[in-house]
């Protein structure tokens, strides 16, 4: 299979050219050369449509992998290190996820040019959601009630995985903002930290736009997060990164490209704010409250939450995705030199998606949720 012509997709609902050119036959054997469990290329079987790295499923006389490859300075084999660490660990406490494949040295990615690489077996279970976009709702509520029981488990797993929380890099969720007492303070000093990001916001009042934020959604927000203990969580939970059984159940969890130390309230907001709100047709400003209490039904089959966690849980969905937008202006900023990119994550992701709640069809969806989880 050829990636010519190969297309990823974009900020909206178009797919567009990929950023990271597809995986050719040539850097496919020179990738899997370097990791001898794998055995030799037989055949390119499908190249993956996300746009932050280049992705193919390969077939070699030892099976199916996949390979990810991604630019050095999105991901060091260092940095890849401390995902394939938190997965071995879920792994060994009984959490379906990727095997890692060990390269000649024993490392789990390799270097090779400007290219960091890491091969994984592909995991058990249908890929119903792979050619959707990420962030898009789940087909049935069904699915959300079972993604919902799975995130639990995984919260169960996580513990006891007390490695530090993943270094300063680009399209990595962390947790230093919201949770802070001077939410605005901690975003000064976030956006500091990266030359690009405040170079892209100098022009712009970015201070004040977020103050608003913070006063007008954040009250309280946190002394709340305060009592919540600090948990390695996945950060990026939404249909795509799951595999499922024919029941509809779900069978593997992958992609723990965002994963690092936050609370298991801020993955369940994550999960909610990327699936019960259609970001990408949101004509009518309206979102899918039923899909946000059948993904926790789920959780609490397996974790209990208790009124005050409900609580902070809907207080904290409007700002989950703050520090995330911020890595995603910081790569499109700096590492593509792409301000229209960036422009659309400032404007469009960060400061759109929390301005979605303070409108009337966003209220309605935090007071739906917090009844409903409450009843």
């Amino acid at each position: 299979m050829s990636g010519a012509g190969h297309l990823v997709h974009g900020m909206g609902t178009a797919m567009e050219a990929p950023t990271w050119p597809a995986i050719t036959s040539a850097e496919a054997e020179a990738i899997l050369s370097a990791f001898p469990a794998a055995g030799r290329l037989v055949a390119l079987r499908w190249h993956s449509p996300r746009p932050f790295s280049a992705a193919t499923l390969v077939e070699t006389g030892e099976g199916e992998f996949f390979l990810k490859r991604h630019h050095r300075r999105l991901r060091s084999p260092a940095a890849l290190a401390q995902e394939h660490a938190f997965m071995a660990h879920l792994r060994f406490a009984g959490l379906a996820v990727p095997d890692v494949m060990a390269a000649a040295g024993g490392a789990g990615a390799i270097a090779q040019g400007e290219w960091t690489c890491e091969v994984h077996r592909k995991a058990p279970g249908i890929d119903l959601y792979r050619d959707r976009p990420s962030w898009t709702p789940f087909l049935d509520h069904r699915h959300a009630f079972a993604a919902g029981a799975a995130l639990a488990r995984l919260h169960l797993a996580a513990r006891g995985f007390a490695e530090h929380p993943r270094d300063d890099q680009p399209l990595v969720a962390s947790f230093t903002i919201v949770p802070a007492q001077d939410p605005l303070a901690a975003a000064g000093a976030y956006v500091a930290a990266r030359p690009a990001l405040a170079a892209f916001l100098a022009d712009k009042p970015w201070q004040a736009q977020l103050a608003r934020l913070f006063a007008s959604l954040g009250a309280g927000l946190p002394a709340r997060l305060a009592r919540q203990p600090m948990l390695w969580t996945h950060n990026d939970w939404h249909p795509s990164n799951l595999l499922w059984s024919p029941e509809g159940t779900v069978r593997t969890v992958f992609d723990f490209g965002l994963a690092t130390r936050t609370c298991a309230l801020h993955d369940l907001a994550t999960a909610i704010e990327r699936t019960a709100i259609p970001w990408l047709e949101l004509e009518d400003g309206r979102a899918d409250a039923q899909a946000a209490l059948a993904l926790l039904a789920g959780y609490r089959t397996v974790l209990p939450l208790a009124g005050s966690e409900i609580e902070t849980l809907v207080r904290l969905l409007p700002l989950v995705h703050v520090e995330f937008a911020l890595s995603e202006v910081d790569y499109f900023a700096g590492i593509l030199g792409d301000r229209d990119q960036a422009a659309l994550a400032w404007d469009g992701y960060l400061l759109g998606h929390a301005e979605w709640f303070l409108s009337i069809p966003g209220r309605d969806f935090l007071q739906q949720v917090e009844q409903g989880a409450m009843a």
